[in-house]
């Protein structure tokens, strides 16, 4: 039996996907969060098998939920189930320790498929998920035409730290600067480098390292 758990806000979705999934013999689900701190509380002390996750929650996203759950329940499977789609959303989730990545729009058999994909050991993810992830992939793999970043030591220094997952507030506590100066630096960063994102600005960081 595959024991499952939900962290969604909206009460209805929720409450469906909760009905589809206690409808499967191989599956069952008793515990749905709407918030992330609720979830953050009570499921290191009554861990599941996979958490199916919303990433846009009212308070802490579902990506920091992840990011501080993984700690605690190592044997537990993180699968995001959302409408977003943006690069930066998918880099974030993967690297918060996301193993799986479905749409909200996907069909309820394809949902189903994919937790027992992931229960398996497998990583499922939207067709449009998966072929974004190859193009960053292949982004990364192109031989770079500059030698040094155009952006000072400190916010290289910054960057490095955007790269490893760390959330605004963890880097300002490492640079001993505030939120909002975190953010100055980036709009910075994005300018120079001409990007629009935390992922095209961490592929230019990794090309510049080879």
């Amino acid at each position: 039996m595959i024991n499952i758990a939900i962290l969604e806000d909206l009460e209805e979705v929720a409450l469906e996907l909760k009905k589809i999934i206690s409808s499967q013999d191989d599956m069952s689900c008793d515990q749905i969060f709407h918030k992330a701190e609720d979830a953050m509380e009570k499921l290191p002390i009554q861990p599941v098998d996979i958490v199916l996750v919303d990433i846009g929650l009212p308070r802490a996203s579902g990506i920091e939920a992840i990011e501080y759950l993984a700690q605690f329940c190592p044997n537990t499977q993180f699968c995001m189930f959302t409408v977003y789609e943006d690069d930066d959303k998918i880099f974030r989730s993967l690297q918060a320790g996301a193993k799986g990545y479905i749409l909200k729009t996907a069909e309820t058999n394809k949902i189903l498929e994919a937790l027992r994909e992931l229960h398996n050991g497998g990583s499922p993810m939207s067709p449009s998920i998966a072929r974004r992830i190859l193009e960053i992939f292949q982004k990364m793999q192109k031989p770079i035409t500059e030698e040094k970043l155009p952006i000072t030591d400190r916010e290289y220094e910054l960057l490095e730290y955007l790269s490893k997952g760390l959330l605004y507030k963890e880097i300002a506590s490492m640079l001993d600067i505030t939120i909002g100066t975190v953010k100055q630096h980036i709009h910075s960063i994005y300018d120079k480098l001409q990007v629009c994102n935390r992922t095209e600005a961490i592929i230019k960081l990794n090309q510049s390292k080879k």
